[in-house]
């Protein structure tokens, strides 16, 4: 398990490097960067711009540029980002925080209320209310997410209920922690909402699915020929081993909903890493956003490292040898 896990950590060293060689591709493609609208003013010297394009390096081949970002990549130095006056290692760290604890909300949410409608949809096939959930399982997948946060946001503008947008009140700092908690879980509830009720209905889907594939296996057959009780059928057994499809989707959910963040990020004003790429991207703050990108894909191949952990912890048929997961 330490040798699978050290070698996909490994595995990640180059495939950040691809990832931000293109990303340097890209940027050197796209007309103008982050000094463009300094040269358009006419009180700005010549010799100024010079200067500060020798200081971000502006003034060398974009391949050049890549190895001296990777020169201080090294050292923890991401560069810096002209649009917020700050370094981007440190913006990123205040960013990175509020994305995953949003995605990881909505996640939670979705999988609260699709697994246990999964199973009774598996479990009560073909009744009204196994069709009833698929119909509502693909109007939650149709649903936009912008169109669903902006009924949202009307709704609650409306009444008063909750935080319209942001992470934490103006009082934040100001409260106790375990008010301060609460003031960050009121944040929230709307935008795991909206992102997490277009995931409901993918995730009941799989675990039907599952349920029932799993509640047609040999060993099913055999656990009822022993006289053990029907609840205890489904929920020790077919539930313990239909889940495992769940959690091998895990990093890939976890990947939408990274990228679903965006537009809710943007609906809700929610300070988190998508919209701080959307903003650096309209900007061309051209380090912000390769760090933004890079700091994403490191999470996601995280987040897929966690699920094969836990698919062999789940599964004992699973093990992992020298060559990975069998």
């Amino acid at each position: 398990m330490i040798g699978f896990i050290i070698r996909r950590i490994l595995a990640l060293i180059p495939m950040l490097l691809g990832i931000a060689f293109l990303m340097f591709l890209l940027m050197s493609l796209t007309p103008g960067d982050f000094l463009t609208p300094i040269r358009m003013q006419r009180d700005i010297s010549d010799e100024y711009i010079q200067q500060l394009e020798r200081q971000f390096g502006l003034d060398q081949h974009w391949t050049i540029q890549y190895f001296l970002w990777l020169k201080n990549a090294v050292q923890f130095d991401l560069g810096y980002s002209f649009a917020y006056k700050v370094p981007v290692a440190e913006l990123l760290g205040e960013r990175i925080f509020a994305t995953v604890l949003l995605a990881i909300s909505a996640m939670v949410f979705a999988w609260i209320i699709a697994i246990p409608l999964g199973m009774l949809a598996a479990i009560k096939k073909g009744s009204i209310f196994d069709r009833l959930s698929s119909i509502l399982a693909f109007a939650a997948l149709s649903m936009p997410e912008f169109f669903l946060g902006l009924i949202a946001v009307y709704v609650v503008a409306q009444t008063g209920i909750l935080p319209i947008g942001g992470f934490t009140s103006i009082e934040h700092d100001y409260l106790p922690w375990f008010a301060q908690v609460i003031d960050i879980a009121k944040h929230l509830i709307l935008p795991a909402f909206v992102l997490g009720v277009g995931y409901i209905g993918y995730v009941m889907r799989i675990m039907r699915s599952s349920f029932i594939d799993t509640m047609h296996a040999e060993f099913v057959k055999t656990a009822r020929a022993k006289g053990l009780s029907e609840n205890k059928v489904m929920f020790k057994h077919v539930l313990r081993n239909a889940i495992n499809p769940m959690i091998s989707v895990f990093g890939l959910t976890f990947s939408f909903l990274l990228s679903g963040s965006l537009i809710i990020e943007i609906v809700f004003s929610y300070p988190g890493l998508g919209n701080l790429i959307y903003f650096a991207l309209i900007r061309e703050d051209q380090f912000l956003v390769i760090g933004s990108v890079m700091m994403s894909c490191t999470v996601l191949v995280i987040c897929n490292l966690i699920a094969d952990i836990l698919l062999a912890w789940s599964d004992p048929r699973i093990r992992l040898s020298e060559g990975g997961a069998e």
